[in-house]
């Protein structure tokens, strides 16, 4: 093994032989002192002549030649909404070039060709990047339920001397070096206190400790080298841990930290601005102040044409919390603070825009949902009004399950008529005939609820109640409450002509409401204690709803979607609806 002195000398004079010892202090970082002591040294051993590399020489430096590069490009990148939206972040125009292309440029310009791109969202996109750059190309389908370790452990045969990239970096100069000493994470100098992945060294800038969050420190900072001793201790803990529940949220990063001590690596410092990652599109207009006029994006057309506003004129953009059906983001323009909703995947297969256009715009004229500006009944986008320091609704507050129940009978009694009709048990019904398509459903215990639900929809269609619109997704997410205490009643996707307890069965489903708040909330809704046929009909809804809004959570699931702990909570309500709804309709025969 050679020292790193000897290692710096050597490589400078693979790149310039017969350089001189000043040339070689000035690409080497070294002393002119220590330059001349080392040259010495390896003349003595038969790796330098007549001032350049021997056969020696050139089989010492061999072991730290880079074997290839690791891309990784799988992620949503949802903090750059809405523009990742529509595309992968790597693939945005900065400055005139596309980021993962000027990166691929980059280090075939150093002599790696050897490049593998990890894709998953939106992996279609990076397919051309084989055929222009003879990349490699590797799909990593659990982008959407793991963090990046995923990328990593599919791609970990390869990882020898190896550089690990993020395709949304822009290096205003190249990082990329043929050889490489020592397994290294790149950093920059933060002044003052950052929230950023602080690194704390030892003996030979040697990382020995990262914290998040500090002041005044170096901190992690665009691409990675691992190099073959680093690569081989890493896939066997890849190898070891992978499998382990708490690995699923962890960054690769994440599992370095934890096993720091058994993990050489230095630190490499980069001056300012050398390295630049984009956290959220304000920041890359500090960059580059043209990107947003120069962008290609139809979500940004979308905006100015609703608003009529420039394009220069949005800002404050970024990601609010998403849903489990649609993709929004906060944006603001000179006036005023909006929301962009992005249509999920799949959702043209599940929702009729049409019809929530239509009942939007019911849903405006009534004062239910003042919030609403625009939606594009083909494709499914809109734009609202941002509502500042509101809250959501509090299911367990009874005085605001009671405005809550208000408002739904004032909705059902306006009189208002749509073209959608919406019904659990139907709707139910073509989720399965979905699932279906994509294969027999063996759930045990699925065909005995199944029989269940046709059993209750019998009784329930029986019970000839009235048809009125309705919102249909009627839970506590839904419902903004702004600092006047003013209420709005949002996403109106699955809205439509509906049996009128459709929406009572949906909140107690989703607010996940005990039995005592279930009789509470029936009361606050007919302002009266219920019949026993109008308890029975509603307590049937909330079966339907539980039931519709499972197969519906199977489906997404099967899409690839990850629904999470809602499968459970949407069957456990309908199991246990279903029997207590069946219970009193059949006391009643």
């Amino acid at each position: 093994m050679l020292t790193k002195n000897q290692f710096e000398v050597l490589n400078a004079l693979r790149q310039a032989p017969n350089a001189s010892q000043r040339d070689i202090a000035s690409a080497s970082d070294l002393s002119l002192g220590t330059v001349n002591a080392t040259l010495k040294a390896l003349v003595a051993n038969g790796f330098i002549e007549n001032g350049s590399l021997t056969s020696t020489g050139k089989d010492a430096l061999a072991p730290y030649k880079v074997e290839n590069a690791i891309i990784l490009a799988a992620g949503l990148s949802s903090r750059f909404a809405p523009i990742s939206y529509e595309k992968p972040k790597g693939l945005l125009k900065v400055r005139g070039e596309v980021l993962i292309e000027r990166q691929i440029e980059q280090l075939k310009a150093a002599g790696i060709d050897d490049i593998t791109v990890v894709v998953g969202y939106k992996k279609e996109y990076f397919f051309y990047l084989r055929n222009k750059y003879g990349v490699e190309i590797v799909n990593n389908d659990e982008y959407a339920s793991r963090n990046n370790n995923g990328s990593l452990w599919r791609v970990r045969n390869k990882l020898g001397n190896t550089y690990v990239c993020s395709s949304d970096d822009y290096f205003t100069e190249n990082p990329f070096e043929a050889y490489v000493w020592k397994a290294y994470y790149s950093a920059q100098y933060a002044e003052g206190a950052t929230k950023e992945w602080c690194i704390t060294t030892g003996a030979n800038n040697r990382i020995t400790k990262v914290t998040v969050g500090g002041a005044s420190s170096w901190y992690m900072l665009g691409h990675v080298y691992f190099d073959r001793t680093f690569s081989q201790r890493f896939s066997q803990i890849l190898d070891e841990e992978y499998a382990l529940p708490e690995t699923t949220d962890k960054l690769w990063e994440d599992l370095y930290i934890e096993h720091i001590k058994e993990l050489d690596m230095v630190l490499r410092p980069y001056p300012a601005g050398v390295i630049n990652e984009f956290d959220s599109l304000d920041e890359l207009r500090v960059f580059d102040p043209h990107f947003l006029e120069n962008v290609d994006s139809e979500i940004f057309d979308n905006i100015v044409n609703v608003l009529g506003c420039t394009k220069a004129e949005i800002h404050d953009v970024y990601p609010l919390k998403q849903g489990l059906t649609n993709l929004s983001c906060h944006f603001a323009t000179n006036s005023g603070e909006y929301v962009y909703r992005h249509p999920g995947i799949g959702t043209e297969l599940l929702i009729n825009r049409a019809g929530e256009v239509a009942a939007q715009k019911v849903a405006k004229e009534l004062g239910i949902d003042e919030t609403f500006i625009y939606e594009d009944p083909a494709r499914g986008w809109k734009i609202s009004h941002f509502i500042p320091n509101c809250k959501n609704l509090d299911p367990h507050d009874a005085s605001q399950v009671a405005r809550a129940m208000k408002m739904a009978r004032s909705l059902h009694e306006s009189d208002v008529k749509v073209d959608t009709k919406f019904d659990f048990y139907a709707e139910a019904k073509r989720y399965e005939s979905l699932l279906l398509e994509k294969g027999p459903i063996d759930i045990p215990g699925y065909a005995d609820d199944a029989a269940d639900a046709d059993a209750l929809e019998a009784f329930v269609a029986a019970d000839n109640a009235p048809t009125c619109l309705c919102h249909n997704d009627f839970f506590m997410l839904n419902f903004l409450i702004d600092e006047a205490d003013k209420y709005y009643l949002i996403d109106w996707e699955y809205s439509g002509m509906s049996d009128y307890a459709n929406d009572f069965g949906t909140f107690c489903v989703c607010c996940q409401l005990s039995p005592e708040e279930i009789d509470a909330a029936l009361e606050a809704y007919f302002g009266r204690k219920p019949t026993r046929a109008e308890r029975a009909h509603n307590l049937a809804h909330i079966a339907l709803a539980g039931w519709c809004w499972y197969l519906w959570s199977l489906l997404k699931e099967a899409e690839g979607d990850f629904v999470g702990e809602w499968l459970y909570i949407y069957y456990n309500y309908g199991r246990e609806y279903l029997t207590k709804a069946l219970e009193l309709y059949r006391e009643e025969q």
